[in-house]
């Protein structure tokens, strides 16, 4: 039996998709399966260590399903699990607000984000 309390429940939400990170690596896996070099290539400032890390941390959670292809050279592959897919909702309304907040802060969003796959809506 576990022993462990929450004050709110979302503090369970945080616990598993917490972090500067980890959103940012599932709303890429909105978008379809991913190798580990293309996450890295889709999020520059992060470190190798720190993504091998963080994708262990979700994996461990059952966000994601990690997809090993029985090849030479091996082949590994992201992607939401059916449980992460549940996420795409909360994922979505978090893009939406930080898009209407940077609109707030810095007028031009398009002054401020990054072009790649997951702004290419916004154009």
């Amino acid at each position: 039996m576990n022993n462990k309390k929450y004050n709110i429940a979302v503090e369970a939400t945080l616990e598993v998709i917490g972090g500067k990170w980890k959103c940012v690596i599932l709303c890429h896996l909105t978008h379809g399966k991913k190798r580990t070099s293309e996450l890295k290539r889709l999020m520059p400032n992060i470190t190798q260590k720190m993504l091998t890390q963080q994708l262990r941390e979700l994996e461990d959670d059952g966000v994601i399903d990690r997809i090993v292809h029985n090849q030479v050279p091996p082949k590994v592959e992201y992607e939401l699990s059916d449980y992460g897919l549940s996420l795409k909702g909360i994922l979505d309304s978090l893009c939406a607000w930080g898009e209407n907040h940077i609109t707030k802060v810095y007028g031009d969003k398009f002054a401020v984000l990054e072009e790649n796959v997951l702004n290419d809506h916004l154009r």
